[in-house]
């Protein structure tokens, strides 16, 4: 894992210039770039592409980048250039599909359950809309709170981040290398790769269902999981021909 491959750098390059960037202008960086909830009257049709390269903060973007480079290169190396760009926005792109309709769920379970209190759609809608601040919500009886929390956090808190796409990095490095052992900073003994990454792919999965405060978009990653999967396990099965990429 200890060469860096030519588009992994480009990616790499990309993400740092975004997050330098966006670091000047405040808010509205992730106003513009980040994806938010479809519905939502700040979502742009760009936010499912450029919110891949948007980090919350130096320790996101380290670790995201750190993956890439380590699981990414070996995936580039084996498929082509051509080959893993394709593989890497589509889990991207696929993240934010899975994202944006497990929101929609949440979303609109929250909406009908205050609708069926007898508040107008148009009410509710202000209701949404007039609850500005990123992760909070308006408690309503009768109502779950748990509920109104998802709901309103589906429709005003954005996500951001190269996290979908690296998950199915993650996902085709432990099929293309299932034996490789990885050693981790916080895990410091070696483990295979077909063991520990369906592990953290099933954590995010109990805290996706779960709901717990983690302030991570758990779907998110189980979204460019599943895409990664179905792509790479695909590519294996059939012995994709390399060269018709490149």
């Amino acid at each position: 894992m200890g060469k860096i491959t030519d588009t992994v750098k480009f990616l790499l390059i990309l993400n740092v210039l975004f997050f330098i960037g966006t670091q000047f202008t405040g808010g509205m960086a992730d106003r513009l770039f980040a994806l938010y909830y479809f519905e939502n009257p700040n979502f742009q049709f760009w936010q499912p592409l450029t919110s891949m390269f948007m980090h919350a903060n130096f320790f996101h973007i380290l670790f995201n980048m750190y993956a890439l480079w380590a699981f990414g290169s070996p995936l580039e190396m084996r498929w082509g250039q051509k080959k893993f760009l394709f593989f890497y926005f589509s889990a991207g792109l696929g993240s934010a599909l899975i994202y944006s309709l497990v929101n929609y769920y949440f979303f609109h379970a929250g909406f009908d359950a205050i609708e069926a209190l007898g508040g107008s759609a148009t009410e509710v809608w202000n209701m949404f809309n007039n609850t500005l601040s990123p992760g909070s919500y308006r408690e309503i009886p009768g109502i779950d709170p748990g509920l109104l929390e998802r709901s309103f956090s589906a429709w005003n808190v954005p996500a951001l981040g190269a996290s979908g796409a690296i998950y199915g990095v993650l996902v085709a490095f432990g099929i293309m290398f299932p034996n490789v052992e990885l050693m981790l900073i916080f895990l410091p003994i070696p483990i295979k790769a077909k063991y520990f990454i369906p592990a953290i792919i099933l954590l995010d999965l109990v805290l996706g269902i779960t709901g717990a405060p983690t302030g991570i978009a758990h779907f998110a990653h189980l979204g460019g999981a599943l895409f990664g999967f179905i792509m790479a396990w695909y590519w294996k099965k059939n012995s994709f021909d390399n060269h018709r990429w490149n």
